[in-house]
């Protein structure tokens, strides 16, 4: 089964914690898929990913670009896995896949300081468990470090 990890976000926002992620991701040689609810913040993800370091470079593109196939990392609202990920992202509260055993691994992101945000994310929880999947929960500490809850 796919292994779903849930990032409780409390000290950085989305914009800090994903591309620190989508890097790792990359340097295990995984493809990646990014998933969000809106075209907003599909775009904004897309203009941060180029400026986010002036030491990295994180390629990227949108699954609206004719050679997303070919892409490390792809920016996507639908339920599609355009770029053959192994590892997708999950933010703004976007759904499991219809295909999340297709996977080797999901990361759901979430705001720990939005209400609406934590409730959707137990619900993700108790719903990836009852498919079956192997679940961990991580929560940043002071220092903005994640730590393993569960």
């Amino acid at each position: 089964m796919t292994e779903i990890l849930f990032y409780h976000m409390q000290r950085q926002p989305l914009e800090t914690v994903l591309p620190n992620l989508l890097e790792k991701s990359l340097e295990r040689q995984w493809r990646v898929a990014v998933q969000a609810t809106s075209e907003e913040r599909l775009q904004a993800l897309d203009d941060h990913l180029w400026v986010f370091s002036e030491e990295s470079f994180l390629p990227h593109g949108t699954d609206r670009d004719p050679d997303c196939g070919t892409q490390p990392v792809v920016l996507t609202l639908r339920d599609a896995n355009p770029n053959g990920a192994s590892i997708r992202f999950l933010i703004e509260g976007a759904a499991l896949p219809d295909d999340a055993a297709s996977y080797q691994r999901i990361c759901i992101l979430f705001d720990g300081t939005d209400q609406d945000a934590l409730l959707h994310a137990r619900e993700q929880w108790r719903g990836a468990k009852e498919a079956g999947h192997s679940v961990a929960y991580w929560q940043q500490d002071e220092r903005g470090r994640w730590q393993k809850k569960a």
